[in-house]
């Protein structure tokens, strides 16, 4: 908002460039689905990405050598094979979609999340706040019925012999200035603007008033929580996707269902729920870390199970049979075979709970312990009151640290 508003910088600077006055306005939807698009697709991009890395290319270059270009080869081979991953991902991003908070609320526009979050602040009548989440609940199950209709009981698990090979660069001829051009114009927009404003900001604040204990003590809570949760929804995501895939039924489908349905629920209501449940229940829980970390795994496990099943899926059962034809108890053919071969998408899962972790805001917000500050709490605070100079730090670190994860994974890659 601050770079791309009717007076932001880039205004700014294109004034006595070209003479512009003003620029369009972004507030709104455009803003909100900018911001939006920007801020999600890392969902189907590192699900896609785990599900690539468990392809076989044999299968490609068979549909090559059977006359198929490699474009046809890609949308009738490739493509179906990452069906599962695509629509975790989009599952993910449609799930945050309807559940964001910040990003609408900034770029003012109305949404279930932002007008439940008015009702709830005006302690006038707050069956409208109930009656707008029962509605986003509605929309939450509709969502998850069409994927699992979409998603049928098709196959995607390796059938050929051997050990499978990494996939090999392609040579993009004459795509591949666009393809680069594709690429950096998300990384402009995703990445450098939003970095370039914040290093102006930050420059603009250098002569304030600040200490180090300011940025550190809100990095090492982020930190704390985020990897918390990462490893709790880990552990609780895997006995599901092992059940979703390898014993596929009613009840496990429900369960798997019923995982999705609290990322899709707005922080703010789970939240709620969970801090009448501990002020009735478990008052010594109340605003305490434990119940933060509860929240966390409630809303974000999803990410943990999409990942998780999307590499299970590739896995082919045939390969756990021989571990245990082989004398492995079914713990021995988990930790052994299954887990080895699943561990691209345990870490992607991982990551995505990592980085969600570390942005969320209505659940911090309300069932931090008192005086606890992340950097997701301290960059709001600073933008509600437009304070930028002073959010710009809190901000920039809250990238290095998001990033961590997206290096650890591409550098694991070329190792």
């Amino acid at each position: 908002a601050s770079i791309l508003g009717p007076r932001g910088l880039l205004q700014a600077a294109l004034e006595p460039l070209l003479g512009i006055s003003r620029l369009p306005d972004i507030y709104g939807f455009p803003g909100a689905f900018l911001a939006l698009t920007l801020m999600s697709y890392p969902y189907v991009f590192l699900s896609v990405r785990a599900g690539l890395r468990r392809l076989d290319p044999s299968l490609n270059e068979a549909a090559r050598c059977l006359g198929l270009s490699a474009g046809q080869a890609f949308w009738r081979v490739t493509l179906p094979q990452l069906r599962p991953a695509v629509m975790a991902g989009s599952l993910l991003v449609a799930l945050y979609v309807l559940r964001d908070f910040g990003a609408v609320t900034m770029m003012r526009y109305d949404t279930f999340t932002r007008i439940i979050y008015l009702q709830y602040r005006s302690f006038a009548d707050r069956s409208v706040a109930a009656s707008l989440a029962l509605v986003l609940v509605v929309l939450t199950a509709t969502l998850l019925y069409l994927e699992m209709r979409t998603r049928g009981r098709a196959q995607y698990a390796r059938r050929s012999a051997g050990a499978a090979r990494r996939m090999q660069p392609v040579a993009l001829g004459r795509w591949r200035w666009p393809a680069l051009a594709l690429v950096l114009a998300v990384v402009t927009l995703a990445l450098l603007l939003p970095a370039g404003g914040l290093l102006y900001w930050f420059g603009r604040g250098l002569g304030q008033p600040a200490t180090l204990q300011t940025l550190l003590t809100p990095a090492g809570n982020s930190l704390l929580v985020s990897l918390g949760a990462a490893l709790l929804a880990l552990l609780a995501a895997l006995p599901v996707a092992i059940l979703a895939v390898r014993h596929p039924g009613r009840w496990s489908q429900l369960l798997e269902r019923l995982t999705y349905a609290g990322f899709a629920l707005p922080g703010l209501v789970i939240a709620l729920a969970l801090v009448f449940f501990g002020a009735a229940y478990l008052p010594g829980l109340y605003q305490t870390l434990p119940l933060l970390l509860v929240a966390y795994v409630i809303l974000f496990v999803p990410q943990a199970v999409g990942a998780a099943r999307t590499s299970l899926l590739q896995v082919s059962p045939s390969l756990e049979e021989a571990g245990r034809s082989l004398g492995y108890s079914p713990a021995g053919v988990l930790r052994r075979i299954t887990l080895p071969l699943i561990r691209p998408g345990l870490t992607a899962g991982a990551a995505l709970v990592f980085l969600t972790c570390m942005k969320e805001l209505p659940a911090t917000l309300i069932l931090s312990p008192a005086g606890f500050r992340t950097l997701a709490t301290g960059v709001w605070a600073n933008i509600s009151e437009a304070f930028f100079a002073q959010a710009a730090a809190p901000a920039l670190l809250l990238i290095l640290l998001s990033s961590l994860p997206l290096a650890l994974l591409t550098l694991r890659d070329h190792e």
